[in-house]
């Protein structure tokens, strides 16, 4: 018998024993009541209906110790006994609904258990896929990653760098719609195909986005993408460098010249991935000088609370101005400084500069 039963098993016999050394005459039946009440409390309901079922067995053969069932007594014995079966009844009753409760705490503290392992295990595959750039000969490359604070560290947002068969590097920010596992998990797989779509698509970004478009859809993904994708071939001849990109409905790059001017890269944007698969997809190209600095970021650099992303982009502009000739590290860092577990969206960034 488990301890649990101690208690209620207990309060029966003391309200028993309370009755007899009460003496005939004494009625006390109605303390019987206490013991399915205190049972709804600590045991299950078919326990609680077993202790009901006994204190109304009590309570009837008290009855005649009592000598409740003569004369004008019966009367008041039978609402006694009635009493008894609907305290009885109001126990399992009470033991049910506590019996749900403690159903929906279990459940929900096992859904979120489940959510927080799934949250940990979403961060872990965003922290594995936001790896360090390459080594590129000529360009020097730096990427940053800062979460949203009440996101729990989990987004859609991210940054790439690797390079291609013919000699060129590619260059990604993007960033998937929502702030959950979910978005984490469609991230990665963008990210994955984009890989093995620039490995065998020959072509521009253009080609590659518009490939990329069609898998997404070709695989059910029902999330909208932005993201601008880029590709950075250095002259042979070691003259200027040339970046082409293509801009799926994402925040335009940001061009920091050499001689201190900073420029935004502003060009039409195409159809945000997701939507269509026969979405017309352009390529841009400008050419980079030795010292100039291309920064790809996600829109939560520019976001802010009471201001249009056009004026978030200014900003940008201005506070890139005094920095256009810092190492490019330090360049990161002060731009990024103060916004870590403040920024209402994460942010993704990715620099590239033209060595001298």
């Amino acid at each position: 018998m488990s301890r649990r039963h101690l208690l209620p098993i207990g309060v029966l016999a003391f309200c028993t024993a309370v009755d007899l050394i009460s003496g005939q005459g004494q009625v006390l039946i109605g303390l019987l009541a206490m013991g399915p009440l205190v049972a709804a409390v600590v045991l299950g309901r078919g326990a609680t209906i077993g202790y009901g079922v006994v204190a109304l067995a009590l309570a009837v053969a008290l009855g005649f110790y009592d000598r409740q069932y003569t004369g004008e007594a019966v009367l008041g014995q039978s609402f006694r006994l009635l009493g008894m079966v609907v305290s009885g009844a109001i126990a399992v009753l009470a033991c049910t609904l506590r019996l749900r409760r403690e159903a929906a705490l279990a459940r929900l503290n096992s859904e979120a258990a489940t959510s927080r392992a799934a949250v940990q295990l979403a961060a872990s595959l965003q922290r594995s896929l936001l790896t360090e750039p390459p080594a590129v000969p000529g360009l020097e490359l730096a990427v940053r990653y800062l979460p949203a604070m009440q996101h729990a560290q989990v987004g859609g947002d991210w940054y790439d760098a690797f390079p291609l068969a013919d000699g060129d590097t590619m260059l990604v920010i993007g960033d998937v719609a929502g702030h959950d596992v979910a978005a984490a998990a469609t991230m990665a797989q963008a990210r994955g195909v984009l890989r093995g779509i620039a490995s065998t698509v020959t072509g521009s970004p253009a080609a590659v986005l518009s490939a990329l478009d069609r898998a997404l859809l070709q695989l059910r993904v029902d999330t909208l993408v932005t993201l601008v994708a880029a590709t950075v071939r250095p002259d042979r001849d070691g003259g200027t460098t040339t970046l082409t990109w293509s801009n799926a409905g994402h925040p335009p790059p940001v061009l920091a010249a050499a001689d201190g001017t900073v420029s935004v890269l502003r060009r039409p944007a195409d159809l945000l991935l997701g939507i269509s698969a026969t979405a017309r997809r352009t390529d841009h190209t400008v050419q980079l000088t030795p010292g100039d600095t291309v920064l790809l970021y996600t829109d939560g650099l520019v976001e802010r609370r009471g201001s249009t992303l056009d004026e978030g982009t200014d900003w940008l502009v201005q506070a890139l101005t005094p920095l256009a000739g810092r190492p490019l590290e330090q360049l990161c860092d002060v731009l990024l400084e103060g916004m870590a577990g403040a920024v209402p969206d994460d942010v993704a960034l990715l620099a590239v500069r033209v060595r001298g």
